[in-house]
Parts: C-alpha cells; sequence; structure tokens
C-alpha cells in the first residue's frame, strides 16, 4: 500500500487536573473494533492537525480544547491499513466529557493504561506518558 493511502489522524491525550487519561471503547465493527484508544479522527484535507483535533474533541467527547501541543508522531502499518497518528497532549480544555458516539469511556491513571487492550499503534504513547 503506498503512503499516500495512509490514513491520517489527529489523535488528543486528554489529561485532567488528577493526572488522568481519557480513553474510550471503539465501536466492536470499527478497525480495531473492541479495542481501547485515545479520541480523535482523520485530518481533513484543508485542515491543520490541531484544527483537526480540536473538531474532533468537541464532536467526540464534547470537550473545547484550550491548550494542547505536540506529542509525538507514529507510523503503523496494519494489514489492512497504514496509519499516521498526529498525537497531541491536551493539558487545558472545557466542557463536560461526554461520549457523543455512544462508546464507553473513562479517566484513568497512566499506570493503569496496560490493564486496557489497546490497538498496537496506540503502544508508543501509552510507553511516552509512563515515561513522563
Amino acid at each position: 500500500m503506498a503512503s499516500s493511502n495512509r490514513v491520517h489522524v489527529a489523535v488528543g491525550v486528554i489529561e485532567d487536573a488528577n493526572g488522568h487519561i481519557f480513553i474510550s471503547c471503539r465501536h466492536p465493527h470499527l478497525h480495531q473494533g473492541g479495542k481501547w484508544e485515545f479520541p480523535g479522527g482523520k485530518v481533513e484535507a484543508n485542515e491543520s492537525v490541531y484544527e483537526a483535533l480540536c473538531r474532533e474533541l468537541l464532536e467526540e467527547c464534547n470537550l473545547t480544547v484550550q491548550q494542547a501541543c505536540p506529542l509525538t508522531v507514529i507510523t503503523h502499518d496494519y494489514s489492512d491499513k497504514q496509519v499516521l497518528l498526529d498525537v497531541w497532549m491536551v493539558t487545558a480544555f472545557s466542557g463536560s466529557v461526554s461520549q457523543q458516539e455512544g462508546q464507553q469511556w473513562r479517566w484513568v491513571p497512566v499506570y493503569e493504561l496496560d490493564a486496557y487492550p489497546f490497538p498496537p499503534a496506540n503502544q508508543p504513547i501509552i510507553e511516552i506518558l509512563q515515561r513522563r
């Protein structure tokens, strides 16, 4: 698969005042369904990664990003899909979290992230968070 077919995704690692991280469970019918993830979504044409991040977190989680900075960029090749995860650390936001798309969600201490099954592309994010 050519890299031009790689799906570019803005990912938000949302941290609350207690240092807990927001995660949600992918719907079973989706790619990597049933696994937990950090919220986000595809970067649309003519949209910056930051704009995509803000749009996706508002649409998915009902959160307005007030402060975020780049954390890492990850490329991962699944057997059926290639992804480019543009990961941002969100440290200030407003709004009451609610999963607008009906997924399970929770706030999790960093040391408990290993207890949740994540897609392989998300493992480097967990490692970065646990080294902080």
